[in-house]
C-alpha cells in the first residue's frame, strides 16, 4: 500500500492529520466570530477597547484592511482548508493526498506572511489567529516529513494536485464565499439600520454621569468657544498608544465632517502606562506617559503631534521616534517640565471620579478609548454606523431641545 499521512498503516498520521484539520476549523469559526463581534456588535455593552495586552490584541486584527476579501471573513478560508484536511483523513485516497499536501503549501506560506503582517505592520498578534497559524503549520508539518511522495524536486514531491479534487474544492469554496458576502452584507446593514437603532436606545435608556471635575484643553475638535456650548460633547480618555483609541481616530476624521460645527472633542490623557498612571494597574503601553507629555507641553502644537503620532503609532513606540518628535516640534523639555507633568498628572488623575462599572477594576475610568459623550459614558468602540447614529440622535435632540440621558451597565452597590 502506498505510504502518506493519510494512507498505509499508520492511524496516528492519520489521526493526527484529522486533529490538525479540526483545529484549523475551530480556531477559524472563532476568528469569524471575533470578526463580526468586533465589526458590528449587537449591543452597546459589546465594545472593544484596550483592556487586554497592547500586542495579543484581536481587535487589530478584526479592524484591519485584510480581515476580509471582497467582504468574505478570511476565516471563512481556513474554515474550508481545515474541512478538506478532515475529509482527507476521514477518506483516504492518493488523490486528495496530493491535493491536500499542494494546498497545505500555500496555506502554510500564506499563515506566515500574515503573522509577519500582524506582527510587523499591525504591531499585535491575534491569539485567535495564532491558533489557527500552529495547527495549519502542524498540517504543513505532517504533510513534509510522511506525506505521498514519488517524484523528485519541489513540484514533484508538492505541485501534484489532482485537478478533479482541486476543481471541486475551488467551485465549493467560490459559493460558499458568496454567502459569506451575503451574511457579511446583511451584519452591515443591520448594523445601519435595526442594531444601529437599539443601540442608540440602550445608549438613552442609562444613567447620566457628569463631567470631570477637570476638562482638559487640549481640544482635537473645537466648534464653540465654550466646551459645553456644542451639540455634541466628548470627552475622550485615550493613549496614544492604543490601537483601538486610533480606530476611533479614524472614526472622528469623519464624523467631524458630517457633524461640522457641531462637535467638541476633549482629549483627556490617560496612558496605560504606569510611568505616570497611579489611576489602573495596567502598564500596557510603556512610553505612552512620555507620549503624552510631548503632546502637553505646548497647547499650540497639540493637535499636530497629536495627529502625527496617530498616524505614526508603532513608530511611536520607539523612545528614538519618540526624541526625535519632541526635537522636531521644539519641546524636548517637556519630558522633565514639572509643569507638563502637573498637567498630566491632574488630567489623569480625574479618572478616579467615576464609580466602577465593573468589580474587577477600582474606577469607572479603566481603559482606552472611554468616552463622556454629553453626559454618558461610552467605554470602547463600535462600528461607524453605530456611532454615527448615536451622533445624529444626540444633535436631533439639541435641535428639538429635549433632555438626557449614559451607557455600560453598572455593577450593583
Amino acid at each position: 500500500m502506498q505510504q502518506g499521512v493519510t494512507l498505509g498503516d499508520s492511524g496516528f498520521t492519520r489521526a493526527a492529520s484529522f486533529l490538525s484539520g479540526a483545529g484549523m476549523i475551530v480556531f477559524s469559526l472563532l476568528t469569524i466570530g471575533h470578526f463580526f463581534a468586533a465589526n458590528y456588535p449587537a449591543s452597546i455593552w459589546e465594545g472593544s477597547f484596550c483592556d487586554i495586552s497592547a500586542f495579543l490584541n484581536c481587535d487589530s486584527s478584526a479592524y484591519s484592511p485584510i480581515s476580509a476579501l471582497a467582504g468574505v471573513p478570511l476565516g471563512f478560508f481556513g474554515v474550508m482548508v481545515g474541512g478538506l484536511v478532515c475529509l482527507g483523513a476521514v477518506f483516504p485516497s492518493p488523490a486528495l493526498e496530493r491535493t491536500n499536501k499542494t494546498i497545505a503549501l500555500f496555506n502554510a506560506i500564506g499563515v506566515v506572511g500574515l503573522f509577519f503582517y500582524s506582527v510587523a505592520y499591525l504591531g499585535s498578534l491575534c491569539l485567535l489567529c495564532t491558533g489557527y497559524y500552529l495547527f495549519a503549520l502542524a498540517s504543513f508539518a505532517l504533510f513534509w516529513r510522511y506525506g505521498i511522495d514519488g517524484r523528485a524536486g519541489l513540484a514533484g514531491r508538492w505541485l501534484r494536485p489532482s485537478f478533479r479534487h482541486l476543481t471541486s474544492f475551488a467551485v465549493v469554496t467560490l459559493f460558499g464565499a458568496y454567502g459569506s458576502s451575503l451574511f457579511h452584507e446583511a451584519k452591515r446593514e443591520a448594523a445601519s439600520g435595526g442594531v444601529a437603532a437599539r443601540i442608540v436606545e440602550e445608549y438613552f435608556s442609562l444613567p447620566t454621569v457628569p463631567s470631570p471635575s477637570f476638562i482638559s484643553l487640549y481640544m482635537t475638535v473645537r466648534s464653540t468657544e465654550r466646551f459645553e456650548d456644542a451639540p455634541i460633547r466628548i470627552i475622550e480618555y485615550g493613549d496614544f498608544l492604543c490601537t483601538d483609541c486610533l480606530y476611533f481616530q479614524k472614526q472622528l476624521l469623519r464624523l467631524k465632517l458630517e457633524f461640522a460645527g457641531q462637535m467638541n472633542v476633549a482629549f483627556q490623557f490617560f496612558p496605560l502606562d504606569a510611568q505616570c498612571n497611579q489611576v489602573v494597574e495596567k502598564d500596557k503601553h510603556p512610553g505612552s506617559c512620555d507620549l503624552s507629555y510631548i503632546a502637553a507641553h505646548d497647547p499650540s502644537r497639540f493637535v499636530e503631534i497629536h495627529d502625527e503620532i496617530f498616524a505614526n503609532l508603532e513608530a511611536a513606540r520607539d523612545p528614538e521616534w519618540r526624541l526625535a518628535l519632541a526635537r522636531r516640534y521644539g519641546v524636548e523639555a517637556a519630558l522633565t517640565d514639572s509643569a507638563t507633568r502637573a498637567m498630566v498628572g491632574r488630567i489623569i488623575e480625574t479618572g478616579t471620579e467615576y464609580k466602577k462599572t465593573s468589580e474587577e477594576y477600582s474606577h469607572g475610568i479603566r481603559s482606552t478609548p472611554t468616552l463622556i459623550l454629553n453626559d454618558w459614558m461610552v467605554i470602547g468602540t463600535f462600528p461607524y454606523e453605530q456611532l454615527r447614529a448615536i451622533f445624529q440622535a444626540l444633535a436631533d435632540e439639541h435641535e428639538r431641545g429635549e433632555g438626557r440621558k449614559f451607557i455600560e451597565s453598572w455593577v450593583e452597590e
